[in-house]
């Protein structure tokens, strides 16, 4: 027969830790104490499988799980010398639902289950305490006519308060024993009136009505929507959780607390938490009482009149101090614990990982480490690589005072303040006369480029969480706040509303990336720190890791910023990010514009020494790391301005023809520019840009050789390839001016020349194109989009119904789709590698910062991911634990 009851009390269980997904996470730790010998107020779990069974049967029960908890209470009452029900010596019970992962949107407990008009009476008796007793049933009442009978609490909290202020009381301890039996009533009364029936006096009534809640709130939309949030199967289900009283509300020798052996904030070696003297749980976290500190350190630091549990109740706290040393050595993690003190003696209600910033995670899991109590390579498993971006970039003190203008989706981390501007052009001014700015647009594009550069943060109005705002603010570690559709943006008069709230240009906001919130004024920043225990993990992260990671950087801020955060080269230099500024944007409309190859080739002569010199300065801030450099890949429509009054301006400021810049626009104008004339195809139609590129690389590494003393071998990309024949044909124009440059200057550089695949047929043809590519770069952006058949621009619109219905696991965009593109990467892999023994597999897409994308790239053994400058690190983290062989997220 199935075991659908687990029960634990008195120094064993009959579960542990090691049935977690059986007994749920709360289940197997209540376990785990009794078998430890702690003080935990016997109990009983019923299973997960329960709540599977249940679903799958319209919500109905094994046929034997009623025998099972009519036992499991005869053991507890037992334990405790009572029984439930008994109208003389009444046996009451707490209700708790527990997942195996900690689940918030779940149902709330209930306390004190077992009460009714009888075993109130007998309970004031055997506590000789009237008041505890009938405050004991009020809460109840409250609790459960919630919880279970789905009336709001604060018809609850209503009645208590108009009463409350027709006696002149201000706190709920100066309400005696007549006080709350005269709320009792009328409580049951506002029941009657709600469900037309009077409240449950039968204790077993109540105990079932308890535990199809439990099961019931499984499936409630809070409960849905963490579940989808934080990647939660449904089929999981939860336990239930029944467990003996144990009173904190029994006078001033009782007391109830929270409590984590380490600091959640920063990481202390501290006890910290909070306790009420005669409470129960909910009083803790309702609000309506201060809590007091735990520690008398804690109240002298906090500037408290009111006693710490230490001077309070120094037995108590002896033992709470022993039973945390005791607890942290057997679980080697910081434990967030739950207890009750009642008359005097310590109760273990509840221990679990706790949850803690990305700060204090980073120093746990170096200070655990150091003690011996975990492994260094366990230190590397313990912290979410994901966490560190709250790390890597400013945040707003969270001291400081918030005028919250909008919230739009939080883009890109961190925060920034400045003053609004509408233009690129205006950022730039602002950035060259050393104003910070925020540049506020409906949505950006690729002329954004110098103005995103130029500004601290980017806020749109339009546009999802991988539109061209979020996507490049990312990558160049700016904060970003996109789609606040709540904002109305007035070009003409120069502001933004949004609220009630009107903001003019030059007015400052600050932008929290993290959070997506858009802020008025200027809010103070926390500056990120990456030395002390970041520093040490992330060295202890490189010893494991088998990837190397290098970065998507085209600009000297970018690169250098890399570096910083470990770096081992430069994997994606869009050189097209190069031609947006000043003067570079004229002459690549001048070479567009031009009418012959002679023509073309004299305006990119004109760009020849500024591409030089970017790539000298980039090779060398690398001092001989690899940088590959990706040839022109965008249609070149998106040089060119397409609003009349724009046109006008640059036809006027180029000493050209408006009409001839019109018509230009228009010819290059593209029905779907994402499979247009773009990539190698503007190398085969002017081969005359692949060679100024090809040229300015050469020269370049030539000059930073001899500067830096350090050998450049630079590698050359050739985007978007379907075919061999057309690496073929520009490879063989940069094989010409690599030695045509040689001879010019008496100096052979080592290069390499390999492709990005970003194509189904280019994966598929690997082998064939191997035989001319050095190195495979995986695009996975443009794969993806090319595999699926989805914009990553016009995405949004549907892939959170396709997240919902579960279709699709995750945003393909920001998650590498495993089954079809994840098999293309694989393939071409392995048909690239058998073709050419050596060749060097890279990925460079928006996944390569990805912590679930790079475990997949350690799986199938490329060389290398490449990402954005903030997310080094996170990749850093992410390859070390890919090495380990990191399955799961550890809890908390």
């Amino acid at each position: 027969m199935t075991k659908w009851v687990y029960t634990f009390g008195d120094g064993k269980a009959e579960g542990n830790q090691g049935l977690k997904n059986l007994l749920g996470g709360k289940g197997a730790n209540l376990a785990e104490m009794s078998n430890l010998g702690l003080p935990v107020p016997p109990g009983f779990t019923i299973s997960t499988e329960v709540c599977t069974y249940y679903y799958a049967h319209e919500r109905r029960y094994p046929a034997e799980l009623a025998i099972g908890v009519d036992a499991a209470l005869k053991h507890v009452g037992a334990l405790t010398g009572r029984a439930f029900g008994d109208p003389e010596n009444p046996l009451l019970v707490s209700v708790r639902s527990g997942a195996r992962a900690s689940m918030p949107g779940m149902m709330d407990t209930v306390l004190n289950l077992g009460l009714n008009d009888v075993t109130v009476e007998a309970m004031a008796r055997l506590a000789n305490d009237a008041r505890f007793a009938w405050d004991s049933y009020r809460r109840f009442i409250t609790m459960y006519s919630n919880v279970v009978l789905d009336i709001e609490h604060h018809n609850f909290e209503d009645i208590l308060e108009e009463y409350k202020d027709s006696k002149g009381f201000t706190l709920d301890t100066e309400l005696g024993a007549d006080d709350w039996r005269h709320l009792v009533q009328a409580y049951k009364a506002c029941v009657q009136h709600h469900l037309g029936r009077p409240f449950p006096q039968d204790p077993h009534e109540q105990l079932w009505g308890a535990i199809s809640a439990v099961f019931g709130s499984w499936m409630n939309a809070r409960a849905i929507k963490y579940r989808e949030l934080h990647a939660i199967p449904e089929s999981w289900g939860t336990a239930v959780n029944v467990q003996a009283m144990v009173f904190g509300n029994m006078g001033e020798t009782s007391a109830t607390g929270v409590a984590f052996t380490r600091n959640p904030s920063t990481g202390a070696r501290e006890l910290y938490g909070e306790f009420l003297i005669n409470a129960q749980g909910e009083d803790v976290v309702a609000g309506i009482r201060t809590p007091q500190d735990i520690t008398e350190a804690a109240r002298l630091a906090a500037g408290s009149t009111k006693p710490s549990l230490e001077a309070a109740m120094p037995d108590a706290y002896r033992e709470l101090v022993r039973i945390y040393g005791l607890l942290e050595t057997h679980y080697r993690d910081m434990q967030d614990m739950e207890f009750t003190i009642e008359r005097g003696k310590l109760w273990m209600l509840q221990t679990r990982n706790g949850k803690r910033t990305a700060k204090a995670a980073l120093k746990i899991a170096v200070d655990l480490a150091n003690e011996g109590l975990i492994s260094r390579e366990e230190a590397v498993l313990r912290v979410d690589p994901a966490a560190l971006d709250q790390l890597l970039h400013p945040t707003i003190d969270p001291k400081a005072e918030r005028i919250v203008v909008a919230t739009g989706l939080p883009a890109s981390p961190g925060a920034a303040t400045g003053a609004i501007v509408f233009t690129s052009e205006e950022a730039e001014a602002a950035a060259r006369e050393k104003r910070k700015v925020i540049l506020v647009r409906v949505e950006t594009s690729p002329e954004d480029i110098h103005g995103m550069h130029a500004a601290e943060g980017i806020l749109t109005t339009r546009g999802g969480m991988t539109s061209h705002a979020a996507v490049v603010a990312r990558g160049m570690g700016k904060p970003c706040v996109s789609g606040a559709g709540a904002i109305r943006i007035d070009m003409v008069n120069g502001t933004v509303s949004a609220g009630g709230k009107v903001l003019k240009r030059g007015d400052s906001i600050t932008i929290d990336g993290s959070t997506g919130q858009v802020l008025q004024g200027e809010i103070a920043m926390l500056q990120p720190e990456l030395s002390g225990e970041f520093a040490t993990l992330m060295g202890w992260a490189d010893q494991s890791r088998r990837l190397k990671v290098r970065t998507n950087a085209e600009t000297p801020l970018d690169a250098r910023m890399a570096v910083k955060f470990g770096a081992e080269g430069i994997g994606l230099c869009r050189t097209e990010h190069m031609f947006f500024d000043g003067e570079r944007i004229i002459a690549m409309r001048e070479m567009i514009l031009a009418d012959d190859e002679k023509g073309r080739r004299a305006a990119l002569a004109k760009l020849l020494p500024m591409q030089r010199s970017d790539f000298i300065e980039l090779f060398e801030i690398m001092k001989g790391l690899p940088v590959t450099i990706r040839l022109l890949d965008p249609p070149l429509h998106e040089f060119l301005p397409h609003e009349p009054r724009e046109i006008q301006e640059i036809a006027e400021a180029m000493g050209a023809s408006p009409e001839k810049l019109r018509v230009r626009a228009l010819e290059l104008r593209e029905s779907n520019p994402m499979l247009g004339f773009r990539g190698c195809r503007l190398a085969v139609a002017y081969p005359e840009i692949a060679e100024m590129q090809a040229r300015a690389i050469f020269e370049a590494a030539i000059e930073a050789g001899s500067r830096t003393g350090a050998a450049v071998s630079p590698e050359i990309m050739v985007p978007l390839v379907m075919t061999r024949a057309e690496l073929d044909l520009v490879k063989a124009r940069i094989d010409a001016m690599a030695a045509a440059v040689a001879k010019e200057r008496g100096v052979t550089v080592d290069y390499s020349v390999g492709t990005m695949i970003e194509l189904p047929r280019a994966a598929l043809r690997a082998a064939d194109i191997a035989g001319s590519a050095a190195f495979f770069s995986f695009g996975t952006n443009d794969l993806t989009q090319t595999t699926l058949g989805i914009s990553r621009d016009d995405a949004g619109s549907f892939l959170g119904s396709y997240k919902a219905r579960g279709i699709l696991a995750e945003d393909p965009f920001v998650t590498l789709d495993r089954e079809g593109v994840g098999e293309l990467v694989k393939l071409a892999a392995e048909r690239g590698r058998a073709a050419r023994a050596g060749l060097k597999l890279g990925l460079c897409g928006e996944h390569g910062g990805d912590p679930a994308s790079i475990a997949f790239c350690e799986e199938v053994g490329l060389d290398y991911v490449s990402c954005s400058p903030f997310r080094v690190p996170i990749a850093r983290l992410a390859a070390a634990q890919a090495a380990l062989g990191r399955v799961t997220k550890t809890e908390g």
